[in-house]
């Protein structure tokens, strides 16, 4: 296993990361504005006496998962007093290789929850079973083989679909959040 606390170190703390986006800045921010916690949620008063202080982010500002999932983790690790930071997977792919998604894909993003020793404690990424579920049929229904004249074209179209719903669906933004919660708690 790659050694956590070198890479917690050397990546951005989660407001700067913020500050310096480029691609999908504005919409991760909408969505921050737009989602807020559940007023009560004993599930949270829990994880507040759990043994959780830091959280490794691997991502990339492009990544439409991302621009949902980030802000979500924000408002949780605010409420949980955790220090949140951000390694951008291509600059080094050996931690992202710990962490493929069905042992094969460097899918983000990917959030590594740590005690305050820098050990790992649980991984969730890089989306919830429900908005899975919804890319997974989109795409079924939407695409047609690789070979196909327009497969380009409905790739695209496909993903603006997908992220028009990411950035407008606050049913998906609590599905994001329930399972956060949840595998914090159940690991």
């Amino acid at each position: 296993m790659t050694n956590l606390e070198t890479y917690f170190k050397k990546s951005q703390p989660l407001e700067e990361y913020i500050d310096r986006m480029k691609d999908n800045r504005n919409n991760l921010l909408s969505i921050y504005k737009s989602f807020k916690l559940p007023e009560e949620d004993d599930r949270i008063t829990k994880l507040k006496d759990a043994n959780y202080s830091k959280v490794l982010v691997i991502t990339e500002d492009w990544c439409g998962d991302a621009m949902m999932n980030l802000p979500i983790l924000k408002r949780v690790s605010e409420e949980l007093n955790l220090e949140v930071r951000v390694f951008h997977r291509d600059d080094d792919t050996r931690l992202i290789d710990q962490y493929l998604t069905n042992g094969k894909s460097r899918s983000i993003p990917i959030f590594v929850f740590m005690n305050s020793a820098y050990e790992q404690i649980t991984v969730w990424g890089p989306r919830a079973k429900e908005v899975e579920k919804f890319v997974v049929d989109l795409r079924n229904d939407k695409l047609p083989d690789k070979d196909h004249p327009q497969y380009d074209d409905k790739v695209k179209e496909t993903h603006l679909l997908i992220s028009n719903r990411f950035k407008t669906d606050s049913s998906f933004w609590k599905n994001v959040y329930n399972s956060i919660i949840n595998q914090l708690l159940y690991k």
